[in-house]
């Protein structure tokens, strides 16, 4: 399985999909909320949800989305990144609700080498969610600093900490 791409494999125009989609339950949903205290009714209390908003029932927190899809992209984009950057923009276009699958996919919109060190470069990436249906919930711009196949061959090649395990 790859995991990231080193600055050559990038090509401006490519599209990643990432696979598999994540089905979102109310329990993820709460996890998240308590883990970054966010405690707005509307994700956390289907009462208040359900008589007192337009989308009568409880709305899952758009950042864990974002959360869920910067993840989904790591194997396809940033797996081998000296650093992301920069989120340059983020749009939550359309709700998402316990039950719903999230689906995502990386374009690749541009590459610049590092203008520091010739063993890296900056790709600027688009990355779009869906739900099951096809509708688009998110949609984030960020770039991240990737190495070239120089720098991973000078650190000992893709795998540089892993250890070798012999029989027991």
């Amino acid at each position: 399985m790859q995991f990231g791409r080193t600055y050559e494999e990038f090509t401006v125009g490519d599209v990643y999909r990432h696979w598999p989609g994540k089905t979102v339950t109310e329990y993820d949903d709460h996890l998240f909320c308590l883990l970054t205290m966010n405690h707005h009714p509307l994700h956390m209390d289907s009462n208040y949800a359900e008589k007192t908003t337009d989308f009568g029932k409880n709305v899952v927190v758009g950042n864990y989305i974002y959360s869920l899809l910067l993840g989904m992209s790591v194997p396809d984009v940033s797996g081998k990144a000296i650093a992301n950057l920069e989120v340059e923009s983020l749009r939550h276009v359309a709700p998402t609700f316990h039950g719903d699958t999230i689906y995502g996919e990386t374009t690749v919109l541009d590459k610049t080498p590092s203008k520091s060190k010739t063993d890296r470069g900056i790709v600027q990436v688009e990355t779009k969610g869906y739900k099951q249906d096809g509708t688009l919930v998110c949609v984030f711009r960020r770039k991240v600093m990737v190495p070239t196949a120089t720098y991973i061959k000078e650190r000992g090649g893709e795998q540089p900490g892993r250890p070798e395990l012999g029989e027991q």
